[in-house]
Parts: structure tokens; sequence; C-alpha cells
């Protein structure tokens, strides 16, 4: 079994906000990310398979380019979060759940070989996701 990655950077502006909460507890809880603030992210995403015998390949690195392209990259980049890109609407974009929010926009695209994401908020800060249930 292998595991085949591929990296995409892309730069976006959030808040952490939550609806649920006041002003003054989202202020508290998030700190100074309650205002609008922008990151450089990079997205690892991981597909995991046999090779292929006859193509040499788990997936082609060039198809998982193209779909990353299409389904996140021109959604996301250079977007805020919270109002430019529909499935984040009504979602606290914490890391966790934006990673999730974008596995689920892979899915129907990489199949059941989507195996990992890691988002990179910044240098120091990531989130890995396996998928709903995962244990």
């Amino acid at each position: 079994m292998f595991e085949l990655s591929r990296r995409l950077e892309f730069s976006a502006a959030h808040r952490l906000w939550c609806d649920r909460l006041s002003d003054d507890e989202n202020r508290r809880l998030y700190g100074p990310c309650a205002n609008l603030h922008g990151h450089n992210y990079v997205l690892d995403v991981t597909v995991r398979g046999d090779v292929d015998p006859v193509t040499g390949m788990v997936m082609d690195l060039n198809v998982i380019a193209q779909v990353l392209d299409e389904v996140l990259f021109r959604a996301i980049d250079h977007r805020n979060l919270e109002s430019d890109v529909p499935w984040l609407a009504g979602k606290v974009t914490t890391a966790e759940n934006v990673v999730a929010a974008m596995w689920e926009q892979l899915r129907p695209h990489l199949g059941p070989g989507l195996h990992r994401m890691r988002l990179y908020e910044s240098p120091q800060n990531f989130v890995d996701y396996s998928g709903p249930g995962a244990a």
C-alpha cells in the first residue's frame, strides 16, 4: 500500500466568529482571531492505494493537481472564507472545519483513495483529517 501526496498553497482571509455567541464571548474565546485576518495556507492531500501494474501509479498526480485547482483553489484563493465560499457559509472557519469541508468537496473527485488531508494555517499550526468516522 502506497501513500501519494500533492501540496496546494493558497491565501485566504477569515475570522473566527460564532453567531451563537455574544460579541464579548467571541472576543474572549477567539481573541485577535475574531478580527478579519489572513493566512498563507498549505494543504497536503494524500491518496492511498496499490500501484497499478500498467501505469505504475497509485493515481496520476496531474489528475490530483487538476482536481485541487478546479475544486478548491479557484474557490478559495484570495477569498474571504466566510462570505465568498458557499460551502463554508455558516461554519466557524477554524482549520478543523475548513479541512473537513474541503474533504467533502474533494471526496467525489478522488474517491475512496482519499486518505488524509493536512492543512497548515501557519508553519507552527496544522490539523490532520482522515474523513468522517476515521479512528
